[in-house]
């Protein structure tokens, strides 16, 4: 588009913030902008942001667009790789609707589908007309073709009607479900193991790899502790038989109890705690990895975005795996997810999703014992960390004071955790993982 280079100018913040860098681009002077002429057409060919550098939102000094609209073209095209988040969509139709209308021109929008690692890309190309109105909206999470007419843009609409708008919750099912496909495609893996507990996260996850990979391609290990119930067991089970997919029962009764025999002298005399508890998960955590290694399984990571901002999971246990599939998730859209894939038909049992969630790693435990619940914490994490909003602001919305500065508290401290986790995939526009880069020495929080 451009014969000139662009540059690109990074200055550092003066205090640590969510995104360690801003980063501004800008065309050295004299860049020539030239359309690209083909069949007696003169089309502005943009790159993804060139058409973001508008209204209150400039990402250049100098907008490819004003030049480009100097030599008069016929058409906009725009190419782009945009990563999905279940807002994005709303946001990315207005600021292509605003370009149509400020150069009036028709707009082709092609976007990218397929996932890359963390990075998910939804498709759902649209087509506007000189006047910004929307005129078709192409496939979403799935390869699309459909052929327009130039000369018949204003009458594309009864041709190709816009389908109804996907639910933020489908769009994060078919976001996962795509995401957890193309990383075992592209990478030349075919089958997944995952850890499976009688819970709500793991029965989801669960529940994805088998849509995504086929249920003849998932292993789930069920690794019953002292503490476990029987109903998990049976909910799992119930999972498994609803599921088609293979299964392994690996009780890890036998290696705590060796582990609580080992460290017997030097922890003699001290109570039970956080440790014994760490040591279960850890157990749990070396099984699954070693049928991983012998049977060529990638691990699939199971714990939520809630879990995960507050470190609310067991290094080298529960927060093994290849990938993340719920790390982008709130627990309580979790809770959305489970209801989702169970709309047509019970799939995910119903006591998994109506049982108060548990760790099982002591009797009687429950998650409310640790974390408030669910619904107000997430809500508190979403302007914490989506919002990026501080205590004093979370505050102003009505929320507890003590209860907020104990949240971004344990944010805080768990980032040596989050340091160390998978790949999650990204359903949100702010993912944990590079994009949230945050000190793991935060004092600035004190």
């Amino acid at each position: 588009m451009a014969d000139g280079k662009i540059k690109q100018v990074v200055k550092k913040t003066l205090l640590p913030t969510y995104d360690v860098f801003d980063e501004y681009r800008y065309f050295e002077p004299n860049t020539q902008f030239n359309c690209v002429e083909f069949k007696g057409q003169k089309i502005a060919l943009t790159i993804c942001e060139d058409l973001w550098n508008i209204n209150d939102n400039p990402m250049y000094t100098s907008c490819p667009m004003d030049e480009l609209i100097l030599q008069q073209p016929d058409l906009m095209i725009n190419i782009a790789a945009s990563p999905f988040d279940y807002h994005h969509d709303e946001d990315r139709i207005k600021i292509l609707s605003d370009n149509a209308k400020k150069y009036k021109l028709p707009l082709f929008y092609v976007n990218q589908v397929g996932a890359q690692t963390e990075l998910i890309f939804d498709g759902g190309s649209l087509v506007f007309d000189q006047e910004g109105e929307l005129k078709a909206e192409m496939k979403y999470f799935e390869e699309d073709l459909q052929v327009f007419d130039l000369s018949e843009i204003q009458n594309v609409k009864n041709k190709y009607p816009a389908p109804p708008r996907d639910s933020d919750i489908k769009q994060i099912h078919d976001a996962l479900v795509l995401g957890i496909k193309d990383y075992f495609q592209k990478s030349g893996f075919k089958k997944a193991v995952l850890g499976l507990s009688g819970g709500i996260d793991s029965a989801v996850v669960c529940a994805l790899a088998c849509e995504a990979l086929g249920a003849e391609n998932v292993m789930a290990v069920l690794m019953p502790s002292k503490y476990s119930s029987d109903h998990s067991v049976k909910d799992a089970l119930d999972l498994v038989n609803n599921m088609g997919c293979k299964h392994e029962i690996i009780e890890i009764k036998a290696a705590t109890e060796a582990f609580d025999q080992m460290l017997a002298k030097p922890f003699e005399g001290l109570p039970f705690n956080v440790t014994e508890e760490n040591i279960q998960a850890r157990c749990r955590g070396v099984v699954v990895m070693a049928m991983s290694n012998k049977f060529g399984y990638i691990l699939l990571n199971t714990s939520n975005k809630s879990e995960c901002a507050v470190g609310y999971g067991t290094l080298y246990g529960d927060m093994c795996g290849a990938m993340s599939v719920l790390g982008d998730v709130y627990k309580t859209q979790v809770f959305e997810l489970a209801k989702f894939i169970n709309a047509e038909k019970e799939i995910i049992p119903l006591n998994t999703i109506v049982k108060p969630p548990s760790a099982e790693l002591r009797p009687n435990q429950k998650d409310s014992d640790s974390l408030p619940d669910y619904d107000t914490l997430d809500r508190i994490l979403f302007q914490h960390i989506e919002k990026k909003q501080g205590a004093k602001a979370i505050v102003a919305q009505g929320f507890d004071e003590t209860l907020v500065k104990r949240i971004l508290k344990m944010v805080n401290i768990a980032e040596f955790k989050r340091y160390q986790t998978p790949p999650i995939l990204r359903v949100s526009s702010k993912a944990f993982g590079m994009g949230r880069r945050m000190p793991i020495v935060g004092r600035y929080m004190d």
